[in-house]
C-alpha cells in the first residue's frame, strides 16, 4: 500500500470532497472513509503511525461495518431491487452517508485509540503488559535468600568481577595446569604459544580471550578438565558422534558457554528475577560448585545440540541458543532439588 494510498487521500482532501473518494480511488466503507478522514488531517504527521495500523484497522472497521449492515438487512424492510432498484440505491446511499455523520466521532476515537496501542509512548495495551511485568518481576525480586544462599551467592558474585590477570602469579599457573590437563603428554613452550591454538583459543595469547569472562571463565574449564576428566577430553577432541568439517574451538566455546550462563541466571543482578535463577540459587544452597557443575552440564548439552542439529561453525550461535532454552527448561521443572537431579546431568557420565 505505502506512499500510493496516501497520494490517494491527499487527492480527495485537495478537491475539497470530505465525503465521496475520486472516482479513480478506491471505494470506501463508512468506517474507513473515518480511518482515511483521520489521516487526512495531517498526511505529513500521521503518515508513519497510520501506515503501521491501517492494515489491522481496515480489517476491523470492515468487519464492523459489515456486521451493522447484516444487522440492519434483516431487521429493516428493504424494498426488492426488481422493485424499485433506484429507490433501494438512494435509500442505501443516504442510510451509509447518515451512518458516517453519526458514526464519525466514534470511529475516529476508536481508530485513534488504536493507534495509540499500537505506536503510542504509554499505550493502553502496553500498559497491561507492562503491570504484568511488573507484578511478574516484583513476585521475582521479593523471595527472601537463606543465609548460606546469600553468603554462596555473593561469593559467585566476587568471582564474577575478578578480571583475568596475566600478570599475576595465580592466574598464570591456573593457565598452565589447564594446559596439563588437556595435553599431560606435551610440553607447553610458554604462556604466549602457538600451541595454545591446538585447544581452540583464537590466538597465541589465551588472555585476550578471558576479556570477556574474566578469570571464572578460567576456572570453569579447569574444573571441567579436574572433576570430569573422561567428559571434558571427549569435547576437547570431539570424539563422539560425526564431526563437521567445521568444528568449533573447544577453549572459545567454553568461554561462551560461561557468557550465557551468567545471562540465563540473571547473576549481574543482585539476586536472579526469572525462575531458572531462582532454582539455581537453591541448587547453590545444596552445592557450593553449583555454578561449576552447570557449567560442565551446558557444555555437554551444547556439543549434544551440535550433532543433533548437524551444525558447523557460522551455526554456532543457534546450538548455543538452543542449548540456553533447553537448560531454562530444566532449571524451571518444580522438581529439582540437586545437580543430579538435572535430567542433562547424565551427559557427563555417557
Amino acid at each position: 500500500m505505502g506512499d500510493d494510498w496516501f497520494l490517494h487521500c491527499h487527492f480527495w482532501k485537495e478537491r475539497g470532497d470530505k465525503t465521496k473518494p475520486p472516482n479513480d480511488s478506491f471505494s470506501a466503507s463508512p468506517p474507513l472513509k473515518s480511518l482515511i478522514f483521520l489521516c487526512m488531517q495531517n498526511p505529513s504527521e500521521n503518515k508513519r503511525k497510520m501506515s503501521f495500523v491501517f492494515f489491522p484497522s481496515f480489517f476491523l472497521v470492515q468487519f464492523w461495518s459489515h456486521s451493522l449492515r447484516f444487522a440492519q438487512k434483516n431487521s429493516t424492510h428493504i424494498p426488492k431491487v426488481d422493485e424499485d432498484e433506484v429507490y433501494w440505491r438512494q435509500e442505501k446511499d443516504d442510510e451509509e452517508l447518515e451512518w458516517t455523520h453519526k458514526s464519525t466521532p466514534v470511529i475516529l476515537q476508536f481508530v485513534q485509540c488504536f493507534t495509540n496501542a499500537m505506536v503510542g509512548q504509554r499505550s493502553t495495551i502496553g500498559g497491561l503488559f507492562t503491570r504484568s511485568n511488573n507484578k511478574r518481576t516484583k513476585k521475582f525480586s521479593d523471595y527472601p535468600l537463606s543465609p548460606l544462599q546469600e553468603q554462596r551467592l555473593q561469593k559467585l558474585h566476587e568471582r564474577l568481577q575478578m578480571p583475568f590477570d596475566e600478570t599475576s602469579t595465580d592466574h598464570q599457573e591456573a593457565l598452565r595446569a589447564l594446559w596439563n590437563a588437556a595435553f599431560p603428554n606435551v610440553f607447553l613452550k610458554g604462556l604466549i604459544s602457538e600451541q595454545w591454538k591446538e585447544m581452540g583459543w583464537q590466538g597465541s595469547n589465551p588472555s585476550t580471550d578471558f576479556r570477556g569472562c574474566g578469570f571464572i571463565s578460567l576456572e570453569n574449564l579447569l574444573f571441567f578438565a579436574r572433576t570430569y576428566p573422561a567428559s571434558f577430553r571427549r569435547l576437547l577432541f570431539k570424539e563422539d558422534g560425526m564431526r563437521a568439517t567445521w568444528e568449533y574451538p573447544f577453549a572459545a566455546a567454553g568461554i561462551n558457554v560461561t557468557f550465557m550462563l551468567i545471562q540465563m541466571l540473571d547473576l549481574s543482578s543482585a539476586k536472579p528475577r526469572c525462575l531458572p535463577g531462582i532454582n539455581f540459587v537453591k541448587l547453590l544452597e545444596e552445592d557450593e560448585a553449583a555454578f561449576d557443575v552447570l557449567y560442565c552440564i551446558a557444555f555437554e548439552m551444547m556439543d549434544a545440540q551440535w550433532l543433533a542439529m548437524r551444525a558447523s561453525y557460522m551455526e554456532f550461535n543457534e546450538v548455543l541458543q538452543a542449548t540456553r532454552t533447553q537448560l531454562e527448561r530444566e532449571l524451571s521443572l518444580e522438581d529439582i532439588h540437586q545437580m543430579q537431579d538435572l535430567p542433562a546431568y547424565n551427559l557427563l557420565y555417557n
